[in-house]
């Protein structure tokens, strides 16, 4: 049964998995910062007040979590955050280079800085930092990009792609057939780009960002 209680679990344990508070999770999301406190969680007459569907839909967007992934969380219930995990880490621009990919788009190779980070669910997870201001307004220079390999990218999901030609990118999926990979820009006055699956190496999910 879905309950007052479960949902806020959830939404605690979100935030945990990607090692925010619930204020951290709000700002994130775009939210104001108290959204998510206990204190919200009841009006002043002590009668449950429910997260809006709206900040819920923020929520997922902004970490990139699917509404599957919440409903898994509805039954975890407080648990300890785990020690943050060492993932490699390189600048995006670099990416482009030879040796830090297999032909899978893996991380591989000896040139990789570390970050940590609390939990991700892909042994093969790495991160990205941004460089420059070709991504604004959702990406600035200086964020880092938590990016899932692993993960099953899907229409509307933020992605980074490496062309054959070495070039590599950050865009939003828009749609994917047998020939063709369309993607939109996060600035909405740049036309989409629709690339012949045969010019991508390979495409990865980004699963979290800094900002």
């Amino acid at each position: 049964m879905l309950t007052h209680g479960k949902i806020w679990t959830a939404i605690d344990a979100l935030a945990r998995r990607y090692g925010l508070t619930p204020s951290g999770l709000a700002r994130h999301a775009g939210l104001d910062a108290t959204a998510f406190n206990p204190s919200k969680r009841t009006t002043t007459e002590g009668r449950p007040r429910w997260p809006t569907t709206e900040s819920l839909a923020k929520v997922l967007s902004a970490t990139g979590a699917t509404l599957d992934e919440f409903v898994d969380l509805l039954d975890e219930g407080p648990t300890l955050r785990k020690a943050p995990q060492p993932i490699p880490l390189i600048g995006l621009t670099q990416a482009g280079a030879g040796g830090f990919f297999d032909d899978g788009g893996f991380p591989v190779g000896g040139g990789w800085d570390q970050i940590r980070f609390p939990r991700v669910d892909d042994e093969n997870a790495y991160a990205l930092e941004v460089t420059g201001d070709s991504m604004q307004p959702l990406y600035r220079d200086g964020d880092i990009l938590i990016v899932s390999p692993n993960s099953a990218a899907r229409k509307g999901d933020r992605v980074v792609l490496r062309t054959t030609d070495g070039e590599v990118m950050a865009k939003i999926l828009v749609r994917r057939t047998v020939k063709t990979v369309e993607l939109a820009s996060f600035n909405p006055e740049h036309p989409n780009l629709v690339f012949p699956v045969e010019r991508i190496d390979w495409m990865a999910r980004i699963v979290w960002a800094s900002q």
